[in-house]
């Protein structure tokens, strides 16, 4: 009984670490966006070339996801998680020492490299040490540190950057990962020889081949450009549209992330309850996605210019919605597919979301110069049901086994 609740109380503290690493590693993504302005000046970037360097990101984070996902599958998720968060840290502190674009832009192709890895480590261990009906929960935990990252963000950054100039901004918060590194290493000791995890090769074939994994697949690359609009897009909308300055936009701003933390805790609560009221943690989980689906679209109203309170409730209300529907495709990958796979599963279907990103930044760019954001809601909403369709197919699949504990 001691060793049980040993074990229960080692993967809550794990769960801890899960959710340390991501506000860390939106905390190290969104620096250089906080600092844009600051380091173009400083070292003679324009709006192309600072646009190439957010590019490079994107790029390098897209291919990371397959490349992760492999490397979790095959070195674990202990060691695989500390080389990932250690890449990143060093690769974010590197962006303190570059001196120009071509040196920046690779600075952060190399934190592109590293960062993917958190969200195909993560889900693994979720699948690892949780029973299906708290999976959705756990996974809704360490997803909301990646609203806590991105909230906390601003102040933090901009402290540190007018006290210790934004070179030593990136050499600082790169350190908390190494930080975190040593801690993780500590919480999460190698596993006795008889309980190694589970290393063998990915069946290629069997996967691609595996209609989950598609629809999967294509549900993120529809649904993650609505979070990519109202987090790189929506500020700007309610500067140029709505005439709202900076600082009125940094004190409201946080509405719209504290939903996002909700819909991410609250959407995998729901579905675990749901899953155990229907008997299937996967009608449970597509129950919550429907539900947010069917909310998602009231993001058009946003179309016709209503009273600014109206405006942050609704975004809030997608956000909450865009979360709840995320956690829940995410823990989806870790019922449909086995442990042994599961990062890599999660690495092909993540890389959906960077190509949705790359895509749906021209796109976004193209009707707002030709025609107006109001056209961007009206797209963006018919997103998530039209994602929806296609992800109900996996009612048909069966839940694979797992390993719990």
């Amino acid at each position: 009984m001691w060793g049980e609740k040993l074990r229960v109380r080692s993967r809550w503290a794990v769960l801890a670490m899960l959710f340390l690493s991501t506000v860390l590693n939106y905390l190290d993504r969104q620096a250089l966006s906080i600092l844009a302005t600051t380091i173009q000046k400083d070292l003679g970037i324009d709006n192309i070339g600072y646009a190439f360097i957010v590019q490079m990101f994107l790029i390098s984070y897209t291919i990371s996801y397959v490349v992760a996902g492999r490397l979790t599958d095959i070195l674990g998720t202990r060691i695989s998680l500390a080389l990932f968060v250690g890449w990143w840290s060093v690769s974010n502190m590197l962006t303190g020492l570059t001196h120009n674009i071509a040196q920046l832009g690779a600075a952060r192709f190399l934190l592109g490299l590293g960062e993917a890895g958190n969200y195909t480590a993560a889900p693994r261990i979720v699948s690892e040490r949780f029973e299906p009906e708290k999976r959705g929960l756990a996974i809704g935990i360490y997803t909301a540190g990646a609203m806590v990252g991105a909230t906390i963000a601003p102040p933090l950054i901009g402290w540190l950057a007018l006290g210790h100039g934004w070179r030593a901004t990136f050499v600082i918060t790169g350190a908390l990962g190494l930080v975190w590194l040593m801690v993780w290493l500590l919480v999460v000791p190698p596993r006795p020889a008889g309980e190694r995890e589970e290393r063998q090769k990915t069946d290629w074939k069997g996967l691609l081949t595996t209609p989950h994994l598609w629809w999967l697949l294509t549900a993120r690359l529809l649904t993650d450009p609505v979070w990519y609009f109202y987090l790189f897009w929506f500020p700007k909308y309610l500067m140029e549209d709505r005439h709202l300055t900076l600082l009125n936009i940094a004190q409201l701003a946080w509405i719209i992330y504290l939903a996002a933390d909700f819909g991410s805790i609250l959407g995998g609560i729901a579905s675990g309850a749901a899953g155990r009221r229907l008997k299937s943690p996967v009608k449970g989980r597509l129950l919550i996605m429907a539900a947010a689906a069917a909310l998602a679209p009231l993001g058009a109203i946003i179309a016709t210019s209503p009273d600014l309170p109206l405006v942050f409730a609704i975004a809030a209300l997608v956000s909450f919605c865009h979360q709840a529907w995320l956690v829940n495709l995410s823990t989806l990958i870790t019922d449909l597919f086995p442990t042994r796979g599961v990062g890599t599963a999660f690495g092909l279907i993540g890389a959906g979301s960077g190509l949705g990103g790359m895509a749906s930044t021209y796109i976004v760019g193209a009707l707002v110069t030709w025609h107006s954001y109001g056209a961007v809601f009206l797209c963006m909403a018919i997103l998530h049901p039209v994602a929806l369709f296609i992800v109900a197919q996996c009612r048909k699949v069966e839940p694979q086994p797992q390993i719990a504990g």
